[in-house]
């Protein structure tokens, strides 16, 4: 890329020191990575969808400056949601003043709040719901088993759900990624509501738990998937904490260690953007070099860590990454 935007240029102009500082730095190293032929992993923690990332990210995979993500089942679903209830959220500004009974009455009204966003339950997961169903259904029917973030592509593929877009469908990255067939692991898919659709269907006798592909096939996926891929390198850039972290980054450790494949590379580059403080026992606010000895991180591996909003942080990352 021969020249930089107008953002770029402002945070390479005024973000000189501390978190600012790191923020820079760390796409830099971003870029230095894509530049260099390595290959990337985006984990997505939180609420990052239900904030609208995919306004942004949406292009960072349109234009392969990320090869495959680790995301929440929330963030998988939830950025499909977006799209097709957008006009049904609600905003609340005052949400650290609302009362126990504040936040029952939105209960109420069908709305699930995410810190100062309502996700609209009716119009949000129903309107996905039936059919997604069908789509499990249909699999089970002729004995074919998928991912969840498979089942979500040929949901968006299908074009069912074409006339209840709410967004312009650039701004949709689970859009993005279906059109690239994007390799995703989903870590904990049943913590998130159509897993606990799906849960509730395997209950009810309606489908087999094993229509839908678990976790540990997610990691054999992923181990094939690094083995593959990872000849000039694989960077980690970390949104947040949690699972969507944690999974991912293990099958370093696992290749070499468990599969004894002493010739598994170490990751070549790790970011995280985390508001967690380091404390007692405490996986998201560990410093990355903690990660060394858990057979991770190399001694020379480009680490970062920015102790900011995530929110904040990202779009501006990306932005870097886009020349914006």
């Amino acid at each position: 890329m021969n020249s930089k935007g107008e953002i770029s240029q402002f945070i390479s102009k005024y973000f000189l020191h501390f978190n600012a500082a790191s923020l820079v730095d760390a796409a830099k190293g971003y870029e230095a990575q894509l530049n260099g032929g390595s290959k990337m992993l985006v984990s997505l923690a939180g609420a990052m969808s239900t904030a609208e990332l995919g306004k942004i990210f949406a292009e960072v995979i349109r234009q392969n400056k990320v090869h495959i993500v680790s995301c929440t089942g929330a963030n998988l679903e939830e950025d499909i949601m977006n799209l097709v209830a957008h006009s049904h959220y609600e905003r609340v500004p005052n949400y650290r003043d609302l009362t126990p009974q504040d936040e029952w009455d939105l209960l109420e009204r069908g709305l699930n709040r995410v810190t100062d966003t309502c996700i609209p339950e009716e119009e949000a997961f129903r309107r996905i719901q039936k059919h997604i169903v069908k789509i499990w259904k249909d699999a089970e029917a002729k004995g074919e088993r998928y991912f969840p973030h498979e089942y979500m592509y040929k949901l968006l593929l299908s074009g069912v759900l074409e006339e209840h877009y709410e967004i312009d469908i650039k701004d949709s990255w689970m859009y993005a990624a279906a059109k690239a067939n994007l390799p995703i692991v989903v870590p904990g898919w049943e913590d998130s509501t159509m897993g606990n659709i799906f849960a509730s269907y395997v209950m009810k006798g309606e489908l087999k738990a094993s229509t839908v592909k678990s976790g540990i096939e997610y990691m054999t996926y992923l181990a094939d998937w690094y083995t593959d891929n990872s000849e000039n390198g694989i960077g980690f850039f970390q949104i947040g904490g949690g699972i969507a972290g944690d999974f991912p980054i293990c099958v370093v450790p696992m290749l070499y260690q468990d599969m004894e494949r002493t010739d598994t590379p170490f990751w070549s580059y790790f970011c995280q953007i985390s508001d967690s403080t380091t404390s007692y026992g405490s996986y998201s606010g560990a410093v990355p070099n903690e990660k060394i000895t858990w057979g991770k991180l190399d001694i020379d591996t480009p680490k970062f860590i920015i102790e900011s909003d995530a929110t904040i942080v990202a779009p501006l990352i990306f932005a870097y990454l886009l020349g914006l």
